[in-house]
């Protein structure tokens, strides 16, 4: 017989209550077939089955293993007394004909049932029923049990039953794992509420089992033979159990306590991979690691099989999955919302420089971390047209639509640190209603009878579409409303579930924050909710929807202050069309007698004219979500105030009490303690591991910034780190590195307001100095490693030709024989998450170089701060607050002003370039990189202004830039400088916890209070 890996409860209570008199021996074989080495005990054939069972298994050692060779090994002393005069284990074959009935009465313990369980399955005794009797003081159970298929009657193995049996009632403390709270949804439940009474077991052997039964029950596969990436998803798999338990004791907490929960909408998550996150969040990835290697595997081998999750492109989906895991971390009652994108963004790939866009099959193999529930679905609809009917007297308006799709949700567990506390992130996927047109099939229009199908899973196949045509466009927009409508109906239908009908509670129990405009379609969704299907008055639901919907405006960029074209909003959701007509009536009428100024009553319609094209007429998403919102905010200090001074000026000044700002931050798990293992622990050893969960206590470093054991100490993790990014460049690129350069990084999301062109400006001209310069010369120059990284949008040409120059240049100086020894520059392709973990941990300085007054806040700034790594940048977004934490002498701060920029437009035709600038420039234009035609509307757009304006003024900032480049450099040369100011910036990045930012959050805009289960 096969026996598990786990020892049983019943070996483990046994020998524990010192049931065996003498130590047993065991003689343990290696698995013969057993993957990559690993072992699974064999108990010698002369044991007889009860001794069997009260013996621990084995593990053989590595080099015994390679031998053959067999161990003995001894069951460690006894640990605990044995059973209680309140303990009794009673074996009757006369009270049934067909069983023999063990009867036990004993005080209850968590784990009690699985334990006698275990007993039972290891002295090859089958359950037929069972009659259990238990309340939380005492256990008074029955079962049925056979042997062989009849009864036991053996009186040998009678005997061993009721000693093994004994000695578990007889246990004094928890059996199994740590107990899992108790619950008022467990009464009546009898057995099934105590048989997973305490959690899954973090010990390397049951994890092992855990992985192998995935491998052998789940995936179907042999347990003698898988693969790397097999490995890994039985990995994940067994993760996931554990965090199921969580995820389930959580739900089912917030269901019985009722909190006011909060509902984060967004369209994009970007999550980054789960297993190593996972592991740590948990609390177990020593031992995984453990279980692994002794089966013969590399928990980093299998780590590196996960793909990324491809829910997002940028700053506002990672932001989003930092949120996430401090809402879980604080043990706030909430819910993630969004799409679940078959294809995600795109994956990247350079040809010849330039960059081409191909899906990014991440879903192929699955994704083990999520929870497909086909039972939680909604239907949205779309298209059609609005009628109207009497009922009961009042007009009621009826949505007929002409296409309707079906939701489907897609959970993913959310684990905080240091808490059992498991959130979700409910995702949802595009369905057809219909999935087959059996009759277009049987006569023979193929194409139409899957057409339904197509064109329903098209809503959540790709982010962000190609909006520059009228499809485009529309499927957009699709999007947005597919999932807002899934997720309120998906709230609401919880809230009826406890509440009916009793509507004014809603605001009180539930609340939404939509993460941009992309999500503020809200808005008119939730007041057609209430309005039509629930059949509220218009101005009651209009008060209601008023009280539970939130705004952050991320950006200040035209582009992403979303306004829809009535026409495409009035074909596509025409009852939506009419109620956001029914709220900007309302709004201005109020505005007209509020004041008598026409114009501004005009400029804070929600639906005004296009100003390129007065016959088009625009929805203001921004606008119907300050109308319709509780509160709006920035994220960073700087970009609140140009939020209330500029862009929703004119609403502040009516609302001002619903403006606030509420500044990023990132989560210090993944983005210092788990990416940067290494400095993670010196900062332990330094002053304790509290600060992971409380940031603020790493100011504690700066006594430390001047020591020069530990700069000694700070220098060496930091290098450690940088050869892990040139083992990256070098897998990427082919080439080795010069360790003793400074890594200089930018990546993020390509943007003509993120400036990397300016970057590669200043490489250039760095480039043509070191050219200049004799051989002697060069070796007193600072040599750098510069990296770009980050993604165009698909229909973006500008940033596109930005890449292409990046690539040109690189191509160029990275194989100048004079010059590749101290400079080279490498676009890293495909930027996302797992990318991002190495390379920030190994940067040394970070550029955030836009525009002033254009960077909303940025969050990439606060990782690298947070990893000890220089910032050079402008007076814009976070920059300001990480230079007021830090210290503004530390940074490399060059550059115009936010307050500067509108006169500056209004007068770069007449401004002055300066002469290394016109250089440049014609250095481009030129052909000194190729392809000087494709370059050419990249220096018209910043040199040319007949033909374009430098919007972002790089011309303005270029001299004050390299200026900045040079402190850079002087500072560097100062090795014990450089790594002070790397300790100061670590020291300074508390604040920027996304832990920080929630409860601010929580506090201020939602009113939400933790809520977790009572630890046990």
């Amino acid at each position: 017989r096969r026996l598990p890996c786990e020892p049983s409860r019943m070996m483990k209570t046994q020998v524990a209550a010192g049931q065996s008199a003498q130590a047993h021996t065991v003689i343990a074989t290696p698995r013969p077939l057993g993957p990559r080495g690993s072992v699974v005990c064999h108990a010698s054939q002369a044991s007889s089955r009860a001794s069997v069972s009260s013996v621990a298994p084995v593990r053989v050692p590595k080099q015994q293993r390679a031998r053959g060779e067999s161990v003995k090994t001894h069951v460690a002393e006894p640990v605990a007394a044995p059973s209680s005069s309140d303990v009794t284990v009673a074996i009757d074959n006369n009270a049934d004909p067909k069983y023999t009935v063990v009867a036990i009465s004993a005080p209850n313990k968590p784990g009690l049932l699985s334990a006698i369980s275990g007993v039972f399955r290891d002295l090859s005794v089958d359950v037929g029923k069972a009659a259990v009797n238990a309340d939380d003081a005492n256990v008074s159970d029955q079962f049925f049990v056979t042997s062989g298929g009849a009864k036991i009657t053996e009186a040998a193995q009678i005997d061993a039953i009721k000693q093994a049996v004994q000695a578990v009632l007889g246990y004094k403390s928890s059996l199994g794992g740590a107990t899992r709270p108790k619950f008022g949804a467990a009464a009546g439940k009898g057995g099934v509420a105590t048989l997973m009474d305490t959690y899954k077991q973090n010990d390397v052997l049951s994890i092992q089992e855990s992985i192998i039964g995935h491998v052998e029950y789940t995936m179907a596969r042999s347990r003698y033979r898988f693969d790397d990436f097999e490995c890994y998803q039985a990995t994940a798999l067994s993760l996931r159990d554990r965090l199921v338990e969580s995820w389930n004791d959580t739900q089912t907490y917030f269901k019985e306590q009722d909190p006011k929960r909060v509902y984060y909408l967004s369209m994009e998550f970007l999550m980054g991979r789960s297993l190593l996150n996972t592991l740590y969040n948990l609390d177990v990835a020593e031992p995984y690691a453990e279980a692994l290697r002794e089966m013969g595997y590399n928990l980093e081998t299998i780590s590196e099989k996960e793909r990324d999750a491809a829910l997002g492109n940028g700053g506002l989906g990672r932001l989003a999955a930092c949120f996430l895991d401090s809402m879980a971390t604080l043990n706030l009652p909430a819910w993630g919302y969004g799409i679940r994108y078959q294809y995600g963004m795109f994956k990247q790939n350079i040809l010849n420089g330039f960059q081409h866009e191909q899906p990014d099959y991440w879903l192929t193999f699955g994704n083990a971390w999520e929870i497909e529930r086909l039972i939680v679905s909604y239907p949205v609809k779309f298209y059609g047209h609005v009628s109207t009917e009497t009922v009961d007297g009042r007009q009621v308006f009826k949505w007929n639509p002409g296409e309707q799709v079906t939701a489907v949700a897609y959970d993913n567990p959310i684990p905080g640190f240091g808490t059992r506390n498991c959130i979700n992130l409910r995702l949802w996927a595009a369905k057809p209603s219909k999935e087959f047109d059996l009759e277009a099939f049987n006569t023979g229009d193929y194409v139409a009878a899957i057409l339904s199908k197509q064109r329903a899973e098209t809503l959540s196949s790709v982010l962000y579409p190609d909006d520059r045509t009228y499809e485009g466009k529309e499927l957009r927009l699709k999007q947005q409303y597919f999932f807002v409508a899934a997720s309120l109906q998906d709230v609401m239908t919880r809230f009826k579930a406890k509440h009916g009908t009793q509507w004014d509670l809603l605001p009180e129990k539930a609340c939404f924050q939509l993460n941009d405009t992309h999500p503020t379609i809200a808005v008119a969704e939730l007041t057609r909710l209430l309005v039509d299907v629930e059949g509220l008055a218009w101005d009651h639901a209009w008060g209601i929807v008023t009280k539970c919907l939130n705004y952050t405006n991320h950006t200040v960029m035209p582009e992403a202050l979303e306004k829809w074209p009535v026409k495409v909003m009035g074909k596509m959701l025409p009852r939506h069309m009419e109620i956001i007509e029914i709220i900007n009536d309302g709004w201005t009428k109020w505005l007209e007698s509020h004041t008598k100024d026409a114009a501004k009553v005009e400029a804070m319609s929600i639906i005004h004219t296009n100003p390129w094209n007065k016959d088009e007429w625009l929805v203001n998403m921004a606008y119907l979500a300050v109308v319709g919102g509780a509160h709006v905010n920035g994220v960073a200090a700087i970009h609140s105030e140009i939020v209330k001074n500029e862009i929703l000026n004119d609403f502040y000044q009516i609302f001002p009490s619903k403006f606030q700002n509420k500044t990023n931050g990132v989560t210090p798990r993944r983005w210092l303690a788990w990416c940067n293992p290494e400095l993670s622990a010196l900062i332990t050893d330094t002053i304790g591991d509290g600060w992971i969960n409380d940031m603020e206590r790493l100011k504690e470093l700066r006594k430390y910034a001047t020591d020069k054991a530990f700069q000694a100490k700070w220098a060496a993790v930091k290098r450690q780190k940088k050869a892990k990014l040139a083992e990256l460049i070098k897998r990427v690129h082919g080439q080795d590195v010069n360790m003793d350069s400074l890594f200089d990084i930018q990546i993020k999301r390509i943007h003509e307001y993120k400036r990397q062109y300016l970057n590669v400006l200043s490489i250039i001209y760095r480039y043509k100095q070191l050219k200049a310069m004799s051989p002697a010369e060069r070796k007193k120059a600072v040599p750098r490693v510069s990296i770009i990284g980050g993604k165009a949008a698909s229909a973006y040409d500008m940033a596109k030709r930005i890449i292409r120059l990046v690539n040109a240049v690189g191509q160029k100086i990275n194989n100048d024989p004079d010059t590749k020894d101290y400079l080279r520059l490498y676009f890293l392709p495909d930027y996302n998450v797992t990318l991002a973990e190495t390379i920030i941990p190994g940067a040394e300085l970070s550029q955030h170089i836009s525009t002033a007054g254009t960077e909303a806040s940025g969050t990439s700034n606060m990782k690298f701060q947070m990893n000890g790594c220089l910032i050079i940048g402008t007076w814009d977004g976070a920059n300001i607050e990480i230079a007021e934490e830090t210290g503004v002498e530390e940074c490399f701060i060059f550059g115009v002003k936010a307050e500067e920029i509108n006169q500056l437009r209004k007068d770069r035709k007449a401004f002055k370039t300066d002469p290394r600038w016109d250089e440049l420039m014609a250095d481009i234009e030129g052909g000194m990189f190729g392809d000087k035609e494709y370059f050419k509307p990249l220096v018209d757009s910043v040199h040319n202004m007949k033909v374009g304006n430098d919007w972002f003024l790089l011309a303005n900032d270029f001299a004050s830039y390299l200026d900045a480049q040079a402190e850079v450099d002087r500072c560097y040369k100062d090795q014990a400088e450089w790594t002070r100011r790397s300790i100061m910036y670590t020291a300074g990045s508390g604040k920027f916890s996304s832990d920080r930012t929630i409860r601010e959050y929580a506090e201020d805009i939602w009113d939400v209070k933790p809520s977790r289960p009572a630890a046990n």
